[in-house]
């Protein structure tokens, strides 16, 4: 892709703080619009708009406390609706509407822009700084795996964020949840559910703060898992472009013919992942006695890119199961709450039935929509960096010790004697 030069770039694809890392990336607006609609600010949090986010959640949680809009709507769907209408406070549901509506209004414009933004972020191609470090934290680039930080998520909202180093995210969340778990009374239910005295949970809940964990619940998984992803994304860009950067000497001698210097210099050719091993392998290399003109590296371009379903630390390709199932999954959560209010089971039980069926939904709807992708796509493991090594014959086994051990994915030496 061609780039565009600037004297001054405008944009950054990302800026490291030791707050956290705060990325540029396509999004969904559509996503983006339904995490507003399960509860406002949530959507802008996604979009790391901090402010715009921070202050639409505490509105929605405030505004509806006030009006009962959670305990009109438990009502309603369960076919109380005179108890509805008695409950819902008018004067406060009539300020309600309008900002709901906006969140969700102001989401979607607001990820069609950043899209265009980060298009634009990405012709200019400018440099981010990797690592920051100050008196009270470090935080650098690295890559993590984004299914644990889903899961620590999913066991304690806002440690996942904490594990891929979204502090201000992590922090919010962390408050947040520990403040609507007490409120709600869920400790207390779970504990009742578990050792069997389903009717005394109806009676503990309160229903209008525990109506407000699935839309949190959930979206703290997703959000540490498609930050995690896009983290992992752009370290693999700031690596490709410092290798670029550094490693691509004009007057490297490409093998390609028979040489007079037999017995004098050797190549070693290896395969990488993006990693931290990487760097650490070539700095080592060169800590040795290899010149760094005589390392050449070549980030791979990878048009038929390996689609996989899950995310890994060494492959995320933005395309995964979680967008679809994470919403579905809320909706659904929702609803097994609510009617846990008159099942048997009480809320605890159907909520996390809630949540399986609504998950497997999504995870079955995306399947679908992507099996002429996944019949399309190749199994194989494909590389994403040569590392082209020139050296002296008595450095070889030092070279070659030194890939194996830093994970290169196959390393091989090239002879004299072989015919190119």
């Amino acid at each position: 892709m061609k780039k565009y030069k600037f004297s001054k770039p405008r944009r950054k694809r990302a800026y490291v703080s030791l707050s956290g890392t705060t990325t540029l990336h396509l999004r969904n607006p559509y996503v983006i619009a339904c995490w507003s609609a399960a509860f406002p600010g949530l959507g802008h949090l996604l979009l790391s708009k901090y402010i715009t986010g921070f202050l639409l959640f505490l509105w929605e949680v405030f505004i509806n406390y006030q009006a009962h809009v959670n305990l009109a709507i438990l009502y309603s769907v369960t076919g109380k609706i005179e108890m509805a209408k008695q409950i819902i406070n008018i004067n406060w549901a009539l300020l309600y509407i309008p900002t709901y509506i906006f969140a969700i209004y102001d989401s979607y414009r607001s990820t069609v822009d950043i899209n265009n933004v980060f298009t634009l972020a990405v012709k200019e191609d400018s440099e981010i700084e990797p690592f920051k470090i100050g008196a009270l934290e470090i935080n650098f680039l690295d890559k993590k795996t984004p299914w644990v930080a889903a899961v620590w998520s999913l066991l304690s909202p806002g440690a996942g964020q904490v594990y891929i180093h979204r502090t201000i995210v992590a922090v919010f969340l962390l408050v947040s949840w520990i403040v609507v778990a007490y409120l709600s009374k869920l400790l207390p239910a779970i504990q009742d559910t578990l050792t069997g005295h389903l009717d005394k949970v109806k009676s503990i809940v309160d229903w209008q703060w525990y109506l407000n964990i699935p839309s949190i619940y959930m979206y703290a998984m997703y959000d540490a898992y498609a930050n995690c992803v896009e983290e992992n994304n752009l370290f693999d860009w700031e690596q490709s472009k410092f290798l670029k950067n550094n490693y691509q000497n004009k007057n490297f001698n490409i093998p390609y013919k028979n040489t007079g210097n037999k017995g004098d210099k050797m190549y070693i050719i290896s395969t990488f992942d993006y990693s931290v091993n990487l760097e650490i392998a070539i700095t080592s290399i060169q800590m040795k006695g290899v010149e760094k003109e005589n390392i050449f590296a070549v980030p791979m371009d990878k048009a038929n890119e390996k689609l996989n379903l899950i995310d890994t630390i060494h492959h995320s390709d933005s395309v995964s199961l979680m967008d679809l199932s994470a919403i579905l999954g809320a909706i659904f959560m929702i609803f097994g709450s609510i009617y846990g209010f008159v099942l048997k089971w009480g809320p605890v039980w159907w909520g996390i039935i809630g949540l399986a069926f609504g998950f497997g939904v999504g995870i079955v709807i995306k399947l679908i929509l992507l099996k002429k992708h996944l019949n399309k796509k190749k199994s194989i493991e494909e590389p994403e960096v040569v590392l082209i090594i020139e050296c002296r014959e008595n450095l070889v086994e030092m070279v070659v010790d030194t890939l194996w051990s830093s994970h290169a994915i196959g390393v091989s030496k090239l002879d004299h004697d072989s015919k190119i």
